[in-house]
């Protein structure tokens, strides 16, 4: 969490800065994730923020894909189409539960129960109806 809002300062601080020196920076850091990758040939372990972050970046500005050098640009596709699946999945998703009965049906449900006394649904033993 610190992390990300460490990443939003910078954003917003990067904002007010100048074209040239935004280039300058970006080429700065470019040429440090060459360094590093050299120095580290094993394949990155990236955690959850920053996914959140590259895939953030990603929908504000879909060509920071070309930039991509830890990991390939397909990838950062994959995580957005993941993340979009799951939320997906979980605005979609079913309430929990019975669902509720329309009304004119439980009071069909009482008015036949008060007419035919045998017929095993008692009104005292229905509960919410």
């Amino acid at each position: 969490m610190v992390n990300l809002l460490k990443f939003v300062g910078a954003a917003l601080t990067s904002i007010l800065r100048s074209p040239v020196r935004r280039e300058a920076e970006i080429l700065f850091l470019r040429q440090q994730v060459l360094v590093l990758r050299r120095l580290a040939p094993g394949r990155p372990r990236l955690g959850l923020t920053d996914k959140l972050i590259f895939v953030w970046l990603y929908r504000l500005f879909p060509t920071v894909s070309d930039a991509a050098v830890i990991f390939k640009p397909e990838t950062l596709v994959r995580w957005h189409r993941r993340g979009f699946r799951l939320f997906w999945r979980w605005k979609s998703r079913r309430p929990a539960g019975r669902p509720t009965l329309p009304v004119d049906v439980r009071k069909l449900v009482l008015h036949m129960s008060r007419e035919n006394p045998l017929w095993g649904a008692h009104p005292a033993y229905m509960g919410s109806y």
